[in-house]
């Protein structure tokens, strides 16, 4: 918990303390703690790494990631192809390092960490264009590099590149179609049964997009390909008890995150460092400035993007605990030098992290994208009213919203549906047509059946249009937080009343 106020202070991505922590526990550090168990940490980080794609895919919002969509597919396809050819190139030239090792380094590298990207910069707000490209490539691009990283350290001959294309290509499919399909299902499901408790709706989420990953890996798909998109999925499905299920897995997150991270600090020697240190810096400046630039500008030429996104997109392209993950692959495998891969990467990592994630705020304040004029997203949450076949809808006003300054009668809510009490500076009262509502209110609308989605909807057109929201033309929505709670109806606004 100290390392993530720390984190947060000083803007170093968390991963660095935590794997602080694990070499301080380990051999060389004041616990002494003798640690070399590569396959238990791939395990372990295989596992780690399901949750937090999880996590990710469930706070992905569709709305931001539809538009970056074709971006992060060409980051995640040609642009890691790009970034692999550049990187071995110069591993195998300027350090020595012979083909497959220098393969082995340039595919494991390729994989960037949304998570550490976002930890120095949730101070300096970006266009959501930006944000859903880097979200989308960090979720997207993890599974064509295990792949990668697996058929380099394959003992025997390596396949041809055509056929190892081809491979890459089906699994990816396979992965898509068994995630897509396992949250639609998960979806459908959880939308219809009612669970006896609340608590279990969060679990039941998890249940499903771990199912993803396994059904994946069976059917000899992409896993994580398959958990993160079966998580998005169940992130925009309206889902009962959304911001509790994203909380939870969060929480799931952190752990996953912090155990990873300190049985990676665990697992290095740091004495065997010294010696892999220069190669480590000449190989993470030309991913740096080479070829992670020239897989951005390859990859977005398709697109209209400025190039001062584009030089963002390219500094931003952090390395998370994933590298270092990955270099476990070979180690497991028996390859000829693995643990000079291994140390290599990890000095890489926690280097080129040092540089980039400080610098990371300056660099969007300079090139002048650190605004958003957004409004911040309208909180909805529903608890269903089982026996009086109606919903119990609690939705709080957020800075920017247009519902500010519009009269209850204003909102013009569908026919079954009417805002039943208002909560403001932390006093409750019953409005009437005329109230103004403001900033800050939170208020309880309650819906029949047949009308929740149709005010929802409406309350969603207000927050981006305003009072003439549908006359104008203006029904945008933004993507609410929607929680819906089976069982007796609980005042949201006060606790143990029934």
């Amino acid at each position: 918990m100290a390392a993530v106020r720390i984190s947060s202070r000083s803007g170093l991505p968390s991963l660095l303390l935590y794997l602080g922590i694990g070499v301080a526990m380990g051999q060389d550090g004041i616990g002494n703690v003798a640690f070399d168990n590569a396959e238990l940490t791939q395990v372990i980080g295989y596992a780690a790494l399901v949750v937090i794609l999880a996590e990710g895919g469930l706070g992905t919002k569709w709305k931001e990631i539809k538009p970056a969509l074709p971006a992060a597919v060409m980051l995640s396809t040609v642009g890691v192809a790009v970034s692999v050819g550049i990187t071995a190139t110069a591993a195998h030239y300027l350090v020595g390092l012979d083909w497959r090792q220098a393969l082995i380094i340039g595919a494991v590298v390729s994989s960037t960490d949304a998570a550490a990207v976002f930890s120095v910069l949730r101070k300096v707000p970006l266009p959501s264009r930006v944000t859903g490209v880097l979200e989308a490539e960090s979720g997207f691009n993890d599974a064509p590099v295990v792949i990668l990283v697996v058929a380099f350290s394959t003992v025997g001959p390596m396949d041809s590149w055509y056929v190892l294309v081809g491979e890459i290509a089906l699994e990816l499919a396979i992965g898509a179609a068994v995630g897509l399909a396992v949250g639609i299902v998960g979806a459908f499901g959880l939308r219809r049964i009612a669970l006896p408790a609340s608590g279990l709706y969060p679990i039941a989420v998890m249940a499903i997009a771990i199912t993803a990953y396994a059904a994946g890996a069976i059917s000899h798909g992409s896993g994580f390909l398959a958990v993160y998109l079966a998580s998005m999925v169940l992130g925009n499905a309206k889902l009962p008890h959304a911001p509790a299920n994203r909380g939870f897995a969060e929480g799931l997150g952190w752990i996953a995150q912090i155990g990873m991270f300190v049985l990676l600090g665990l697992l290095v020697a740091p004495h065997e460092l010294l010696n892999d240190f220069w190669p480590a810096i000449i190989i993470g400046l030309v991913l740096t400035m080479v070829a992670r630039p020239m897989e951005v500008f390859v990859s977005l030429l398709p697109f209209r993007i400025p190039w001062q996104e584009q030089a963002l997109m390219s500094w931003a392209g952090l390395r998370g605990a994933v590298p270092i993950i990955l270099a476990t692959i070979p180690m497991v495998s028996g390859v000829t030098g693995s643990e000079r891969i291994f140390n290599i990467v990890f000095v890489l990592v926690v280097v080129y992290t040092l540089i980039q994630g400080p610098t990371l705020p300056w660099l969007a304040k300079a090139l002048k994208i650190g605004h958003r004029a957004e409004a911040d997203d309208l909180g909805v949450e529903s608890a269903p009213l089982e026996r009086l076949r109606g919903h119990l809808l609690s939705v709080a006003i957020p800075e920017g919203s247009r519902i500010h300054g519009v009269e209850v009668s204003e909102l013009r809510l569908p026919a079954g549906a009417a805002v039943t009490l208002v909560v403001r500076d932390e006093k409750s009262f019953v409005p009437a047509a005329s109230t103004v509502l403001r900033r800050g209110d939170e208020l309880l609308v309650v819906a029949t059946d047949p009308v929740r989605d149709a005010t929802e909807n409406r309350l969603r057109a207000v927050d981006q249009g305003g009072k003439l929201a549908g006359w104008l033309g203006s029904g945008g929505s933004t993507a609410l937080v929607i929680k819906e709670q089976q069982g007796p109806f609980r005042n949201p606004f006060r606790k143990g009343s029934d």
